[in-house]
């Protein structure tokens, strides 16, 4: 109990910051009647429960349509079923808890996990703002590598399937893979939840009606792919939609650049020499969260809080995280990158700059080519012996982790 209590004490003040961020813009929103994203979230449970298509448009009830899998109805049910206002405040400090919760399980010293809360503040405020599931869709991402290095993947594979089957990113999740010592356990559950996870929502609809909200779910996926390439979509925060942003040229294609990213994770993570190492594991993670923001037409403004956990979970396990590049990094993308699609930024400077030409998105597409370059040519087995004030052994014994003198 006193252990808990004084974790509770450390990260209590960043917690709270966090805390009362969620319910400034819960109240911004709800008072405000511009709570729609919320509406579409708890609209997806009264569709399926009515059987009525979950991708189609419902302008009496909300505007723009619902882009997550059949299996989210379950996961908003208990908001939905709230009256309005207590839902949706619910559903914000739920997307706060459970990214916190996440966050304060990485194997890093407690004071480096404080700073990465902090450093992300911005950009979680910004997908609070816009009312968003990317607090959790990072989360499930985070606790499936936790997870996997705690050698118990049924819980790792319910993160990465769960995840898959509402907004795609955490499939990803699936290179921990290899790092996992009970692959077979690890593909068995992944069957296992993969079958949970399609058939669950059947209970509160019927086989028919879910199986064709797949179907539905594709097509619609389709569509918005298309509708968010444009030179001034809010979409497409992307390495190809910079691209295509900066040579103002739509027919950029995207599937040279998914090879790209493919390529590169997929060559780095069967360096089976470097798996011994928990910094490079770690990497790994924080290399992915960046990955399905990078390679995604659909990322956007709020999506960022995804890729700036990664981006921080990499400079704050350096073993100088303060120094000049570093620091030019955390400058960059916490407080610069974070606020350029904001109104902290004028929109004379805004609009035919910073949004016309994606800015946002240079800082993060550098630092995803120095880690690439970092993870496919570094051997960190050389660099564990200078982590002793970096990592916090929280669930591997160190005579497994690669770490033996990391105390």
């Amino acid at each position: 109990m006193t252990k808990r209590l004084n974790l509770f004490a450390i990260y209590k003040p960043v917690c709270l910051l966090w805390i009362a961020v969620s319910m400034f813009c819960w109240q911004y929103k709800y008072f405000n009647n511009r709570y729609n994203n919320y509406s579409i979230f708890a609209g997806v449970y009264h569709h399926t429960l009515a059987q009525t298509n979950l991708y189609k448009d419902y302008p009496a009830e909300h505007f723009d349509t619902n882009h997550y899998g059949p299996v989210f109805s379950l996961v908003v049910a208990p908001f939905a079923m709230l009256p309005t206002g207590f839902g949706f405040l619910l559903w914000n400090l739920m997307n706060a808890g459970v990214l916190i919760w996440a966050l304060t399980l990485l194997p890093l010293a407690k004071n480096r996990k404080i700073l990465i809360l902090l450093f992300c503040a911005i950009e979680f405020a910004n997908t609070q703002h816009s009312i968003q599931f990317n607090p959790v869709i990072a989360a499930s991402l985070i606790l499936s590598f936790y997870f996997v290095e705690r050698k118990q993947e049924q819980w790792a594979t319910l993160f990465i399937v769960i995840g898959t089957l509402i907004k795609l990113y955490p499939i990803v999740g699936l290179v921990f893979f290899l790092f996992s010592e009970r692959k077979r356990a690890f593909v068995l559950w992944s069957i296992i939840w993969a079958v949970v996870g399609i058939t669950l929502p059947m209970l509160i609809s019927s086989p028919h009606f879910i199986m064709q909200s797949y179907v539905d779910w594709y097509h619609s996926l389709s569509e918005k792919n298309v509708i968010n390439i444009g030179l001034n979509s809010a979409q497409d925060l992307s390495m190809m939609g910079v691209m295509r942003r900066i040579t103002s040229d739509l027919t950029v294609p995207t599937l040279p650049f998914l090879a790209l990213g493919a390529a590169t994770l997929g060559a780095i993570v069967f360096r089976v020499e470097q798996h011994r190492s928990l910094k490079f594991r770690l990497h790994v993670l924080a290399l992915s969260l960046m990955v399905v923001v990078l390679f995604s037409t659909g990322s956007e403004p709020p999506t960022y809080i995804i890729a700036s956990l990664g981006a921080m979970i990499y400079l704050l396990s350096q073993d100088k995280p303060f120094g000049q590049g570093n620091l030019a990094f955390i400058i960059l993308i916490s407080l610069v990158a974070a606020l350029a699609s904001t109104d902290a930024i004028p929109a004379f400077i805004r609009k035919p700059y910073l949004s016309r030409y994606a800015m946002k998105v240079w800082p993060y597409i550098v630092l995803w080519g120095k880690m690439v370059y970092e993870l496919l040519l570094t051997n960190y087995g050389i660099e564990n012996s200078k982590t002793t004030e970096v990592f916090e052994l929280v669930f591997i014994p160190a005579e497994e982790s690669g770490l033996e003198h990391a105390g």
